[in-house]
């Protein structure tokens, strides 16, 4: 049965990952590290933690294993029929699928986490348990109207993101409201709101350095919950996807829909299979 193949985003991140892939693939190995001027396996293997975990740095990192990890679990007799990534992973399940090379994938996403860690003063919170409609209701009559919802993980989780400020005040009246927990997280930026708008122009005409052909398998948008159809809305909708929420519930119910039924995580961790069990 072919697998749909998931890719997945910040957090996922964690010391010694990568350790079983580098020493088959060290071409790609050499090529991460001219690109960045660093070693990123060195990185991803030693550390320092603290380091990686650092925006600009975590999310090279994240699409190297993640792309590595798809390629040896490839089975050319049950390829993968779809594929999607949380965030940033979208560019690995891009990448995978041959919309652009690796080289050019690792090239944007340094970019990507470059921009998006000089933007300071936001936060992000799990909120675990309370649905939309009613943390949307809270949100209003706190007065905390900067905060957005940014992740739709799964029905009973929903992560808000916004100024450090009003984050920090939410959670005492979300917690009241009735979630079972809001759990602060540990980011340097409000990812995926409207504090992410004029990041993403800069990241808009950096992406205008590239072409992107068609993708062999669908590729699920973060933004759409819908595979990507047009090349030439490829570059315009990874741009969105920075300040818009990441549909996350609705792609993988939509990717039911299309037939999918068995799911691989390529990456470290199992934030996603764990997810997969609430949707």
């Amino acid at each position: 049965m072919s697998p749909v193949f998931l890719f997945p985003g910040q957090g996922s991140q964690k010391l010694g990952m990568g350790a079983d892939l580098f020493g088959q693939f060290p071409e790609e190995v050499a090529e991460a590290n001219e690109i960045l001027g660093y070693s990123l396996s060195d990185l991803c293997l030693n550390g320092p933690e603290e380091k990686l975990g650092q925006t600009q740095y975590t999310q090279p990192a994240l699409y190297f294993v993640s792309y590595l990890q798809a390629r040896v679990r490839t089975n050319p007799e049950s390829a993968p029929k779809m594929a999607a990534g949380h965030s940033v992973g979208e560019f690995a399940a891009l990448a995978y699928a041959g919309t652009f090379s690796f080289a050019e994938g690792l090239r944007m996403v340094a970019k990507r986490g470059e921009i998006m860690s000089k933007v300071r003063g936001g936060g992000m919170a799990a909120v675990i348990a309370l649905d939309f409609c009613k943390i949307k209701e809270v949100l209003r009559s706190e007065g905390l109207s900067l905060i957005d919802l940014a992740n739709f993980n799964s029905p009973g989780q929903i992560v808000i993101s916004g100024p450090a400020d009003e984050v920090a005040q939410s959670l005492g009246p979300l917690k009241e409201a009735g979630a079972k927990l809001v759990v602060p997280l540990k980011v340097s930026g409000a990812f995926h709101s409207r504090m992410m708008k004029e990041p993403a122009l800069q990241f808009g005409e950096f992406l205008k350095e590239f072409s992107f052909l068609e993708t062999s398998i669908p590729v699920y948008a973060n933004v759409t919950a819908a595979p990507y159809t047009d090349t030439s809305s490829i570059a315009e909708t990874l741009v969105l996807q920075m300040h818009s929420p990441v549909r996350w519930t609705e792609t993988i119910l939509a990717m039911r829909k299309a037939g999918a039924k068995t799911f691989e995580e390529c990456g470290p961790g199992k934030v996603l299979t764990k997810l997969l069990r609430q949707i």
